[in-house]
């Protein structure tokens, strides 16, 4: 069980983009067809891509890390430095593999950046 709060819950959401870049690389392009489409009260159909999944998907376990974050012990700093692990992995993949190369990409590396940040600085303040 501890071990699996080491894992950091973006390296979920690193594994899920790669299969779809290995997969289908052009799901993630801004004007891929929809996943699925959610029927709005204003008549309206919201279309979510892949990406936009993605993307939701990311911030949901990202506010999940950061509860993770409060932890003040030896594996809570080992699950930081694989957070930092899984920014540089989508650091080196936004740099040099081109379907990597994309908005969804970006906007997820940020996230693992926030994260390990966040984490950090948690971690730092808890500690006092």
């Amino acid at each position: 069980m501890k071990l699996l709060l080491q894992i950091p819950l973006l390296g979920i959401i690193l594994v899920i983009f790669n299969v779809v870049i290995l997969n289908n690389p052009l799901a993630l392009r801004p004007d891929a067809p929809a996943g699925f489409t959610l029927p709005l009260p204003s008549d309206v159909p919201w279309e979510a891509t892949v990406s936009d999944l993605l993307i939701i998907a990311g911030v949901v376990l990202l506010y999940l890390e950061l509860f993770k974050a409060t932890r003040t012990s030896v594996s809570a700093i080992i699950e930081h430095v694989f957070s930092l692990l899984v920014f540089l992995i989508f650091l080196v993949l936004f740099i040099v593999y081109p379907p990597a190369a994309n908005s969804t990409c970006v906007i997820l590396m940020l996230l693992a950046l926030l994260d390990v940040v966040g984490g950090f600085t948690i971690s730092i303040s808890t500690a006092r």
